[in-house]
């Protein structure tokens, strides 16, 4: 679907004390929710600038990825920043690495070198270590590790927040996604070991085209949100 013409002919920003305010003909940005697209990050502004710059004679909102996260911290996380924050710390609760598989020998193999060296950084992090079980049964995490997790994601703004929940989300684990923020790891590490199953899986019976094409997608929207926090987080 054609996206609607390009009505502006320059895009540009504009610094106050307020933050940085994306332009375009001189007039504000607003968002959906109708705010005007004002950040503290000139970084991310920058980049959002050069997108809007970058439009043909149509819009293209699929080549706007940082103006469509901007749009997303200002008009759902914003003001919401603990509730957002505590949906993290429940991830945290329910985390990918903490549920293991019994068998076959080289599955635990594989979860066990990539999970638990996250593990150990986050005991010494958070204050507390995180049990682990196996199988689905809930395994009922200490308080005093969540409430280390709690105080460190209250740390982060709105910006920062809607990167790592969305991360969180994509991979099911905020304990990768902060070890990332942390950098303990890469994002290449984070999505291999958020995937390990399922590349175990692929390993012994090889790949299907359509989850492979999910998956692609899902790891372009994570690679968007590791862009995101990079920008956010620019001196």
């Amino acid at each position: 679907m054609s996206g609607p013409k390009r009505f502006y002919k320059a895009a540009s920003l504009r610094a106050g004390d307020d933050g940085y305010q994306v332009l375009l003909d001189g007039k504000p940005v607003r968002t959906p929710a109708r705010e005007e697209l004002r950040i503290d990050s000139e970084a991310l502004a920058r980049e959002i600038v050069s997108e809007w710059d970058g439009q043909d004679e149509k819009i293209d909102p699929a080549t706007m990825p940082m103006t469509r996260r901007a749009n997303t911290a200002i008009d759902r996380v914003r003001g919401r920043e603990a509730e957002v924050a505590g949906d993290i710390v429940s991830y945290a609760g329910t985390d990918l690495l903490c549920y293991r598989a019994q068998a076959p020998e080289g599955l635990v193999d594989m979860q066990r070198a990539q999970w638990d060296p996250v593990l150990d950084w986050a005991a010494g992090e958070f204050g507390a270590p995180f049990k682990i079980g196996t199988g689905i049964t809930h395994v009922e995490q200490p308080e005093a590790a969540l409430a280390g997790i709690a105080g460190h994601v209250e740390a982060f703004d709105y910006l920062a927040l809607t990167a790592l929940h969305t991360m969180t989300t994509l991979t099911g684990s905020a304990l990768l996604v902060l070890a990332h923020a942390g950098g303990r790891l890469d994002p290449d590490a984070v999505w291999a070991a958020a995937h390990v199953d399922e590349d175990w899986q692929i390993s012994q019976w090889g790949e299907d085209a359509e989850a492979s094409a999910r998956r692609a997608v899902r790891r372009a929207e994570f690679d968007g949100d590791v862009r995101f926090l990079q920008l956010v987080r620019t001196p």
